[in-house]
């Protein structure tokens, strides 16, 4: 265990020193855009200049600031990006491009980063560089010595005592330093990532701003995942139970017209109905297990999923410390994202072991679906992954894939929950 907390601690310290050394090149490259930014705005008046200049000015600055916040990221400390969305219709130059750029709050929280930004950059990146550098001076200054000296007599003939000693003493403190600046280069690191939030970070009216248009968007798909849904049930219903519902009322009045004349031919129409009758309730149970399942009104989320499980085809543990019952909407939204992740297992993986596990901390629900297939799942491709990531950010939720070529897959998923009230827990049990 020591060991490997030990590999750890170095190589978190030697990574932050390399961004350390990152760092100080991002931070030179602020101050060539500082001037390009205020040589852009004094241009604007002239021959319209800086409505060409200001607009690729400012995303130089914007792919800059992001990578702040990518290597603040890195480091723990996320930022988001506060931008407005561009309007529809602004084109690459112009009068709109320009107001747009012109009159977002975060474009001018970037240019005032800039300046102080590049002085923390280089402090705490020649910081970070200088103390292991310093160690490591210490470390190769006496095999260097006594190379130079050519061996130990020649060393003490040409230099005195004092600096024998203070050879010597060399490498015990190098390694002492080196320690210490490997050690420190995270913490370093990490305050060079608090003050880049101090200033790219979105201010309360751009957090409100940026959640208004996440909940516009997922209020959309949302809608449009319902209106899909109620398409799905509508069809289903109407080529499936009714259309043999109707063909069961057409064949019992027939065979109300034979039972006189033809009773045996009667009964055979009989058989059929009744046949038509169980394959028609059989449909119904499977459009309602689709709307909500039963095992889940009946046995919660723990259950349910374990049911899922135990009818795979590939095997599949449950990992759930899950107990009592979530509100109705997320218990669904959550067994059918799990559902859909082990559809996707099944259909696509070609994986001989697959996972869940389920786990709630606090007001959060953390659930996973894992496997040790082939890899390569792309958000992008099908509709599986997108429809899971639009149906948990209906309640606010998040999905995250990684599934490199090879394997194996993890779709991770955080949902927001509450524990039911035991009035709530009553009814979902008696359903």
């Amino acid at each position: 265990m020591e060991s490997v907390e030990t590999r750890d601690w170095i190589r978190d310290g030697l990574r932050a020193v390399a961004a350390g050394a990152l760092s100080i090149v991002l931070a030179v490259l602020n101050l060539p855009l500082f001037v390009l930014f205020v040589l852009s705005l004094v241009l604007t008046p002239v021959l319209g200049i800086g409505f060409f200049l200001l607009p690729a000015v400012t995303a130089l600055i914007r792919l800059k600031a992001n990578a702040a916040r990518g290597m603040a990221a890195w480091h723990g400390v996320p930022i988001p990006r506060p931008y407005r969305p561009k309007p529809a219709g602004v084109a690459p130059v112009g009068w709109k491009r320009y107001h747009w750029i012109i009159t977002d709050p975060a474009t001018w929280r970037d240019f005032a980063w800039l300046l102080p930004g590049a002085v923390a950059g280089l402090v705490l990146g020649i910081l970070t560089l200088a103390i292991p550098a310093y160690g490591v001076e210490g470390i190769v200054l006496l095999p260097l010595w006594i190379y130079l000296a050519e061996g130990w007599s020649g060393y003490a003939a040409m230099w005195p005592i004092e600096s024998v000693g203070e050879g010597f003493l060399s490498l015990p403190m190098g390694l002492a330093i080196l320690a210490l600046g490997i050690a420190v280069a995270p913490y370093l690191r990490r305050a060079d990532a608090w003050f880049v939030r101090l200033f790219l970070a979105p201010t309360r009216a751009a957090e409100l701003r940026l959640r208004v248009d996440q909940l516009t968007v997922t209020r959309a798909d949302t809608v449009d995942a319902q209106a899909a849904e109620l398409r799905r049930i509508e069809r289903d219903l109407h080529d499936g139970a009714q259309a043999r519902l109707v063909s069961l009322g057409m064949t019992i009045g027939l065979a109300e017209e034979l039972i006189e004349r033809d009773p045996a031919t009667a009964r055979k129409l009989l058989s059929e109905a009744r046949d038509n009758s169980s394959t028609a309730l059989v449909e119904l149970r499977h459009l309602v297990r689709g709307i909500h399942p039963p095992v889940l009104a009946e046995r919660g989320l723990d259950g349910a999923v374990r049911a899922l499980a135990l009818s795979s085809r590939i095997p599949t543990t449950v990992d759930s410390d899950l107990t009592g019952r979530l509100e109705t909407p997320v218990e669904s939204a959550a067994y059918f994202a799990i559902a859909e992740g082990l559809a996707n297992v099944q259909r696509h993986s070609g994986a001989t072991f697959a996972y869940v596990s389920m786990h709630r901390l606090g007001d959060v629900l953390h659930l996973e679906v894992g496997d040790d297939g082939r890899g390569g799942a792309d958000m992008t491709s099908g509709t599986g992954l997108a429809g899971m990531e639009r149906r948990l950010a209906a309640f606010d939720g998040t999905m995250s894939l990684s599934s490199p070529p090879g394997g194996p897959t993890i779709v991770s998923m955080e949902l927001p929950c509450a524990s039911s009230s035991p009035r709530t827990m009553l009814s979902s049990g008696t359903d």
